[in-house]
């Protein structure tokens, strides 16, 4: 408080005292009790008011210790239990949260983790070791954001097994030291295990399709290990396979026949005339989807550009696509495309359009600076074109009502403009547009890419060269290609069918890998062909080993509704899709294939979690070494405890019990002086 404020209370008692005499005694002319009560409340009053106006800041201070936070994150997976570990986890947790003097120190906070990350709810109750994946780096991600610029120790109760994310070494803060306390047995056993194996989801009829397995080893002594694939009681590939304490690993490449159409399911196993511990990794069951025919697509140009190769590139990463690059001249029946990509047509395409006209086969139509705009319009009715000789780059601008096919948005404001004819583009009849254009940041109205169906005959229209930039930039911002080449493989998908729209469309896998994200979607269109916003669709799941049967929800999203199946068991699941209103149903087939990935492990991974300790500047501790890690703790003179001074400034305007005090002063005031009869 300022000197200037002090006077000015002193002179405010001064000023309330003299008119509390002035009225009650020297006006008045009387000292009884009476006055002397009235002028004590007149003066209370008057005071408070005074104060009021004068308004003084009270400071008050206080004192607050803030602990150094202690992070004790403990691994909640599967993977735990099947190292018989979960007992020695939830120990290991009580007697370090329970700690007296660790809790004096620190600011205890426990943590769980496996596919997810989430504080502890209470003493162990989250600890149920069921989760499906390890992921440690999900842990190390959340402790530095909520613990941004701290600095603080953590323990880390795991086996250290992780089954997803990014390699938890490096995802730790390195100024932070990390603590492992290691779950499991540490001595090495001798196991034989199928590390990972490599196969594509789909492949073609009385073709051959590659398998690559990785076996892996874990002893010292030379052993040799019988590697077989199998379906059924049918052996497709044996042989064996030689290890030794210098030799513990071995890729195995074999070329398994597609026979037969459909989902195959293969087994592929490995085994010793050693007993193991572990036996769970001997083997791993993988699924095939066999078909008998592929789509053949003809990208028919007479120029060379490098829109042409993006195109084939992007296409065939479907396996299900093959495409052949032509001019119009070379192409002897249309009988063998599927799909014609017309790329920058001009009247060399004439005999080419003309010959589609009885084949009805369905066209992606792209132009440039180079497409004969004139010939376009006299070959097609669905765009109209008025285009001059001046080029312009237009950018894209994703439409989200689009409904001919489900799509997310990859990324489309974002990517490099396309280069095409200036002018003015007509859209004529039901033709949907996903992309619009726009020069800069003016709208033009015009379509950029879209779609027509007219009398079962599908079209495309992309409006403008240069798209394989667009590829470049997606691989930029996502470090892959794979979200431009399905945005590109789900056009020709679209062109590839001839069938009339459904009302409900439904997209599914064949087949699941257990422990996987299991996702199905589903649109449902009114008779307009509209996406139908209020669509009331369920899905009913039986298991057919079991009969069991599930009922589900389908939540929407923007353009599709969608339905998460995770946690399933392994088996073979029939479903059927129902839209309420209109009874509406579809129905499909999928199978969950047996792999647990966290029983995959005998012994916990000791050399990933000394060298997070190394990189943390921590140190490893095994169960037994409890009382070291806690003196440890204890000892380190890093993690002090601070206190801070806290001041508080209130005006007194904001203290409402002086307004309460001038009020009763007032009141009882006006009482007294009314019972006296002196008003």
């Amino acid at each position: 408080m300022t000197t200037s404020t002090i006077l000015l209370i002193i002179l405010s008692l001064a000023v309330a005292a003299g008119l509390s005499f002035y009225q009650y005694f020297y006006k008045a002319g009387q000292r009884n009790k009476i006055h002397l009560w009235l002028a004590l409340l007149r003066f209370v009053a008057l005071f408070g008011l005074l104060l009021l106006l004068i308004n003084p800041v009270v400071s008050r201070k206080t004192f607050e210790t803030q602990k150094t936070p202690l992070a004790i994150a403990v691994d909640n997976s599967a993977s735990v239990t099947d190292l018989k570990a979960d007992k020695t986890a939830r120990d290991l947790y009580r007697e370090l949260a329970g700690n007296k003097q660790l809790r004096d120190k620190f600011d205890i906070q426990p943590y769980v983790f496996a596919d997810e990350f989430e504080p502890m709810t209470a003493e162990g109750q989250a600890l149920d070791f069921k989760g499906s994946q390890t992921n440690i780096d999900l842990a190390a991600k959340n402790l530095k954001t909520l613990h941004k610029n701290k600095t603080f120790p953590t323990v880390l109760i795991t086996d250290g097994n992780q089954t997803s994310g990014n390699d938890y070494v490096y995802g730790f803060d390195p100024n932070n030291k990390v603590f492992p306390l290691v779950l499991g047995d540490t001595a090495t056993v001798m196991d034989l295990r199928i590390g990972q194996l490599n196969v594509n989801k789909y492949a073609f009829h009385k073709n051959k399709f590659p398998v690559e397995v990785f076996l892996q080893y874990s002893g010292n002594k030379p052993l040799t290990a019988n590697f077989s694939i199998a379906q059924g009681g049918t052996v497709y590939h044996k042989q064996t396979v030689a290890f030794s304490s210098s030799k513990r690993s071995a890729v195995v490449n074999v070329l398994l026949p597609a026979d037969r159409t459909g989902l195959q399911v293969f087994k592929a196993s490995v085994a010793s005339p050693v007993q193991e511990k572990n036996t769970y990794n001997n083997a791993k069951n993988f699924a095939v989807e066999v078909i008998d025919q592929r789509t053949e697509i003809a990208i028919v140009s007479t120029i060379s550009h490098p829109d042409i190769g993006a195109l084939k590139r992007a296409i065939e990463s479907n396996p299900q696509r093959k495409v052949t690059i032509v001019k119009p001249q070379e192409i002897k029946s249309l009988s063998d495309y599927n799909v014609l990509v017309l790329y920058q047509p001009n009247p060399a395409f004439k005999p080419l359009l003309d010959q589609n006209k009885t084949a009805g086969v369905n066209t992606f139509v792209v132009t440039g600076t180079a497409t004969d705009f004139q010939f376009l319009n006299l070959n097609q009715n669905q765009l109209v074109f008025r285009m001059s000789g001046q080029s312009e780059d237009y950018l894209p601008s994703f439409e989200s009502q689009f409904n001919l096919f489900a799509l997310d948005d990859i990324g489309f404001d974002n990517l490099p403009p396309l280069q095409n004819a200036f002018g003015t583009v007509t859209v004529n009849g039901s033709t949907n547009v996903l992309l619009s254009s726009r020069i800069r940041n003016i709208a033009t109205g015009a379509p950029l890419l879209a779609f027509a169906e007219n009398q079962g005959k599908r079209a495309a229209f992309l409006l403008g060269e240069n798209s394989w930039k667009w590829r470049l930039q997606s691989h930029v911002d996502h470090q892959s290609f794979e979200k431009y080449d399905v945005f590109i493989d789900k056009i020709i998908q679209f062109l590839a069918s001839n069938n009339a729209r459904k009302s409900l469309v439904v997209n599914h896998e064949s087949f699941y890998n257990s422990g996987e994200a299991i996702e199905i979607t589903a649109q449902f269109f009114n008779k307009n062909y509209e996406f139908d916003e209020k669509a009331q669709l369920s899905i009913s799941l039986t298991h057919k080993a079991t009969s069991q049967t599930k009922h589900y929800d389908l939540l929407k999203t923007n353009n599709a509704y969608k339905v998460n199946l995770d946690g399933l068991a392994a088996g073979q699941y029939q479903f059927a899709v129902r839209e309420r209103n209109s009874k509406t149903t579809y129905n499909g087939y999928f199978e969950i294939l047996d792999f647990d990935i966290e029983k995959q492990f005998v012994n916990p991974d000791l050399g990933k979690l000394q060298q997070l300790a190394t990189q943390t500047q921590g140190q490893v501790f095994v169960p037994n070494q409890l009382d070291a890690l806690v003196k440890q703790l204890l000892e380190d003179q890093r993690y002090q405890a601070v206190q801070k001074a806290i001041a508080k400034k209130t005006p007194l305007i904001e203290w409402v019990w002086l307004l309460v005090i001038i009020a009763a002063a007032l009141a009882t005031e006006w009482f007294v002086r009314k019972y006296h009869g002196m008003l």
